[in-house]
């Protein structure tokens, strides 16, 4: 965990920070986790208000506030079926976002940039636990690539302006998360709230059965995304080199697993059904955390207990309302 006081820290409380993507899961959390840690000057826009892969605006925006700190936590995103239905929004939205806010925040004196890559963007099949030199190693996983290419672009483009104009701006690849304010939607999610919303409203319709796609078999690491946020902050404090920096938890079950830790979270009693002709995704993608580890952070919060708060938390706040849980439309902000 990291220290609540950004006084503590020497992190300037009263700078301009803006939250790329503030309204999403990673940036909600962001916002959470610096208001708490006192920050002052928060700069926050919804894409209705500023629509990142729009060049200009983001250059006019950027020229007239000019933000000390930029969180880049803005990108299109979803599952599989999402990466599959919608490629060229997927490569072309994420590049214009990245080159955007990286060119514009360089250009107009931001101090630190940190942008939040992915751990899909490292080979299916490199070694296990996945280290940060593995990138560009072998071929991706083909239900994400196009995700991952365009991350691994933001990668390439933070390294490039580090390297040409000294400019600082620094990676974090974390695992798959999640947390209140992720997307429920029943076709374009990931798999963690895609199954809290199918075990909800099996739940509620007093099903018998919940079908899960694929074997069940694939391991995945999941973090709250609260902790994510807490090493964000303490990145942005602590560390300044053109090497991306993994962010993991080290709680790594099988989608089976995962399943009954859901089913359990949302009182279902059925029985699971694995749907094999599904597809699996990569086998196994845990992080390696050494860097992480090396600047003395852990994450703090359990799985079985994260499954169960952000349950708690999504129902109260009405995102599962009597099982017609709101889509949150694929978004860059």
């Amino acid at each position: 965990m990291y220290p609540d006081s950004m006084s503590e820290t020497g992190f300037d409380a009263s700078a301009r920070i803006y939250v790329a993507g503030h309204r999403g899961l990673a940036g909600a959390a962001l916002v959470r986790r610096l208001r708490q840690a006192g920050a002052e000057h928060l700069i926050l826009r919804r894409h209705d208000e500023l629509d990142l892969t729009n060049q200009a605006a983001v250059e006019h925006f950027f020229a007239e506030h000019r933000p000390d700190y930029v969180f880049l936590a803005a990108a299109r995103v979803g599952g599989i079926r999402a990466n599959s239905t919608y490629p060229a929004e997927f490569v072309h939205d994420n590049l214009a976002i990245q080159n955007n806010i990286i060119h514009s925040a360089w250009r107009n004196g931001t101090r630190k940039l940190l942008f939040l890559g992915s751990s899909c963007i490292y080979p299916k099949l490199a070694p296990q636990p996945l280290r940060e030199d593995s990138l560009l190693t072998a071929p991706l996983e083909s239900s994400n690539e196009w995700y991952a290419i365009a991350k691994i672009a933001g990668i390439k483009t933070c390294q490039a302006y580090r390297r040409q104009y000294g400019f600082d701006a620094i990676c974090a690849m974390p695992t798959n998360l999640y947390g209140p304010g992720d997307n429920f939607d029943p076709l374009d999610s990931h798999v963690l709230p895609g199954l809290i919303r199918r075990f909800h409203e099996a739940v509620q319709r007093g099903d018998d059965t919940v079908t899960i796609w694929g074997t069940g078999t694939p391991l995945r690491e999941f973090m709250h995304v609260d902790d994510l946020a807490d090493a964000a902050l303490l990145l942005m404090q602590r560390y300044s080199s053109e090497e991306i920096v993994n962010i993991g938890s080290g709680d790594e079950v099988s989608i089976a697993e995962l399943a009954q830790l859901i089913a359990e979270a949302t009182g279902f009693r059925g029985r699971m059904e694995f749907d094999p002709s599904r597809p699996d995704g990569t086998p196994r993608k845990r992080l390696d955390t050494s860097r992480m580890d090396a600047l003395g952070w852990k994450a703090g919060i359990r799985l079985q207990a994260g499954i169960v708060s952000t349950y708690a938390a999504v129902v109260a706040d009405r995102e599962l309302p009597l099982g017609n849980i709101r889509a949150r439309q694929i978004r860059s902000s």
